[in-house]
């Protein structure tokens, strides 16, 4: 699978010069595989210059939702495929007890949408995660809910013995010590666990965290902390918050090395940024 970033931010975009190394779009991620199987990831601003990019050439799409707030749904209506009569295009969201389409309809509406949902040009579906996994072309797919205030799914996608687990938005920590917490009671173990690569919440810094605590974000020795326990091959910290520019970033990405080391973490560990790409 050949995966690539096109949004990294938490919150709210950030775009300027002093964000520009490291991105200033929110959470989007694009899963592609050799048979052209489509899978993106949230639908935060990043999801705008992947449309543009994939307008006209590929005609089914999956979106797959972690979560509704706005920072992982604001890019539906900037997507250009949604307005392509050509493209089939699933949206993929946690349960409820209201549907799916009509949770999204609160925000793809007047007064704060020019556009509604029922108006889209693209043909368009809305389903809930299947609770025991499903397959959407050649990727298994697994969901399950996450701790971060929501409901809020964290995904795995696998294929050919390779797999990517994606948790955006996610304080498995709680300010509890994840070093010794038994396995059974961490949020997103099981998806995560020995994931050819983690996508994981790194949103604050340690200083940071106290005063945000139940926020639903991790701070970085919690994100250490977590891959210590789930043993990926990759770490890829992501969900950056709006105020950390490029010089705070790159001093956060040399701490989480240094970390890791001491802490005999054996993934390799960086920070996401806009226009990475990797294979796994």
């Amino acid at each position: 699978m050949h995966v690539r970033v096109w949004g990294v931010r938490g919150s709210i975009p950030t775009p300027g010069s002093k964000t520009a190394a490291f991105g200033g779009n929110t959470s989007c991620v694009q899963v592609s595989g050799d048979d052209s199987t489509e899978l993106i990831l949230d639908a935060g601003s990043g999801i705008r210059e992947l449309g543009a990019d994939l307008f006209g050439r590929r005609r089914r799409l999956h979106v797959l939702l972690t979560h509704l707030h706005l920072d992982h749904i604001q890019g539906l209506l900037f997507f250009a495929p949604m307005f392509d009569p050509d493209a089939e295009i699933t949206v993929w969201g946690p349960p409820g007890r209201i549907p799916l389409r009509k949770r999204l309809a609160r925000y793809l509406s007047n007064p704060l949408s020019p556009i509604e949902i029922r108006d889209l040009p693209a043909r368009v579906a809305f389903e809930e995660v299947p609770a025991d996994g499903w397959r959407i072309g050649e990727f298994e797919v697994r969901a399950a809910l996450v701790a971060h205030r929501g409901p809020t799914l964290g995904y795995r996608v696998e294929q050919s013995g390779a797999s990517l687990c994606y948790l955006p938005d996610h304080e498995p920590g709680l300010g509890t010590n994840l070093s010794s917490m038994p396995a059974g009671w961490i949020s997103g173990l099981g998806l995560a666990r020995g994931a050819t690569a983690l996508i994981h919440d790194s949103q604050y810094t340690d200083a940071e965290y106290p005063s945000r605590r139940g926020w639903g974000h991790s701070c970085l020795s919690d994100a250490l902390a977590f891959a210590q326990r789930s043993q990926p091959e990759s770490l890829v910290m992501f969900h950056h918050d709006p105020s950390h520019d490029d010089r705070r970033l790159e001093s956060l990405a040399v701490q989480a090395i240094e970390d890791a080391a001491g802490l005999g973490i054996g993934s390799r560990v960086e920070l996401a940024r806009e226009g990475q790409a990797f294979d796994l």
